[in-house]
């Protein structure tokens, strides 16, 4: 790589996208293919019956290290299957936080897999049981991250794991499954690559329990898909992630860390804010904080080294027409970077929209991309009414103490998490829930939260007393006179006691 001085700095040398070898084309894996790897692995799921913890651990640890050994090759083919993306993105977010993710699992699994005693007349107890095989459908964004987290939790609740890799990535998809295959065979953990149709293919597999990471768009067509063979399905989708910045916030702060999460991964997490509330009398000088932020962050954006393009021409044509429609509205664009958008590099500069109406495709559809929408506010309420009839989103953030405004915000809004004074901060916990919530999903996984989304809860039950359950109900003995008259004294009495609770 040729390094240039420019001013003071040396900087890298940028290639064009032009430059880069042309994108491959994914290939079709058939459906034979994919039944195949499931009788594989529910094979070698139904012989050794419930892993030990030492062996969760292991395939735990040699799926890590698969990762952890090609990380160098897997940001090499990131950077070209985006365009442009800084490495240390990829490292931190696709490699080096599975590691805290994995020593959660390996210090709790054995405490987790005993059986759980209930408290009544006869003895029982509660069997922790893998459900079998999983298939886990990672998304284009952060690939890597997204298809090894859960995969994390599955086996360490003792699953087999079918890996279906974004088509939209193929160099990357290539090297992930080689890196996996050396550590881990595939009667343990399979990476799928394939195009489209195959992941098509892929959601009408007779598997136990599918973990899709994407849109709701193709979240409905999964869970329809998967509903056909009764697959239960756990959606981790998007949604518009409001920021609200509360009248006790430090402007300064919050401006930094809003235009921080905003451009992380160039706009493209599922977590990004796409809107901010703040007070009337201070969205002028927010603005101009904003800006100034994500001008230090990128003093230049086409030609910045740390630019992260978007994924391909149609998310770069969504984004760009999102804008656009959002002007023809009426929406005023503030620009941190006085540059253009650069269509052969995918790059769109960092954009403020205010006075943006409710008719704008953009107050509607997830952005995805570095554009932020400023709304203004008089009363704290407003911003909480809002977002409260609009879709749940997958994260909110509060900037400000943690005071009555902010217990008002938990109490009447609902989203898959929350953080306050900070962005991402909630998703980033190793031992906490992520997931959503009505329109930005179901379910979740994570640490404890993962290894119960991939266990069956099987209650196990003895009989010790002298009556089965079913004596004096079934046949003759039920139609006996004192039989009925104890069953409504029973039911009387019952009645009786919820009225003197109700003071009725």
């Amino acid at each position: 790589m040729i390094l240039l001085r420019r001013g003071s700095r040396r900087i890298k040398e940028l290639v064009p996208l032009s430059a880069l070898p042309s994108t491959p084309t994914p290939e079709h894996v058939d459906r034979a293919e994919l039944d195949r790897l499931v009788a594989v692995q529910r094979a070698a799921f139904r012989l050794e019956g419930p892993p030990t913890a030492q062996t969760r651990r292991d395939r735990i640890d040699r799926l890590v290290l698969a990762v952890l050994d090609a990380a160098d090759e897997l940001t090499t083919a990131l950077t070209e299957d985006f365009g442009r993306r800084p490495a240390a993105l990829s490292k931190a977010g696709e490699v080096l936080g599975l590691v805290p993710e994995s020593q959660v699992l390996r210090e709790g699994l054995e405490e987790w897999m005993k059986p759980v005693p209930v408290d009544g007349p006869v003895p029982a107890f509660v069997q922790q049981q893998p459900l079998g095989v999983v298939g886990v459908v990672t998304a284009w964004n952060l690939p890597v991250g997204l298809a090894v987290r859960p995969a994390l939790d599955a086996l360490a609740a003792g699953n087999r794991v079918i890996i279906k890799f974004t088509d939209v990535h193929v160099r990357t998809g290539e090297i992930f499954a080689r890196a996996v295959a050396r550590y881990l065979g595939e009667d343990e953990v399979a990476v799928v690559c394939g195009d489209l149709k195959t992941a098509q293919e892929f959601s009408h597999l007779p598997l136990n329990h599918i973990l899709f990471t994407g849109s709701p768009q193709v979240g409905r067509s999964v869970a329809a898909a998967a509903a056909a063979n009764l697959v239960p399905v756990t959606l981790e989708l998007g949604g518009k992630n409001p920021a609200v910045v509360a009248r006790d916030a430090d402007l300064d702060l919050a401006a930094r860390r809003i235009a921080g999460s905003r451009m992380s991964n160039g706009g493209q997490v599922c977590l990004c804010p796409d809107y901010v509330f703040v007070p009337r009398q201070h969205v002028d000088g927010f603005t101009d904080r904003l800006r100034t932020a994500l001008a230090g962050l990128f003093p230049t954006y086409t030609d910045h080294p740390a630019a992260v393009s978007l994924v391909d021409d149609r998310n770069f044509d969504r984004v760009l027409d999102l804008i656009q429609d959002a002007e023809k509205h009426g929406a005023r664009r503030i620009t941190a970077v006085a540059e253009e958008p650069s269509r052969e590099d995918r790059l769109i500069p960092p954009a403020l929209l205010l006075d943006v109406p409710e008719e704008a495709e953009i107050s509607r559809e997830e952005i995805f991309g570095p554009v932020l929408v400023i709304h203004p506010y008089d009363d704290p309420a407003e911003p909480v009414a809002y977002i409260a009839d609009r879709p749940a989103p997958l994260a909110a953030y509060w900037y400000g103490e943690d005071g009555d405004d902010f217990r008002h915000f938990l109490r009447h809004t609902t989203s898959g998490g929350v953080t306050r004074n900070d962005g991402l901060l909630h998703a980033s916990l190793s031992n906490a829930p992520f997931g959503g919530i009505g329109g930005s999903g179901h379910g979740a996984y994570g640490g404890r939260t993962g290894f119960d989304t991939f266990t069956h809860r099987r209650t196990v039950a003895a009989q010790t007393g002298p009556h089965g359950v079913t004596e004096g109900l079934v046949g003759t003995p039920a139609l006996a006179p004192e039989t009925t008259a104890g069953l409504d004294q029973a039911i009387a009495a019952a009645a009786m006691e919820i009225r003197t609770r109700l003071g009725l």
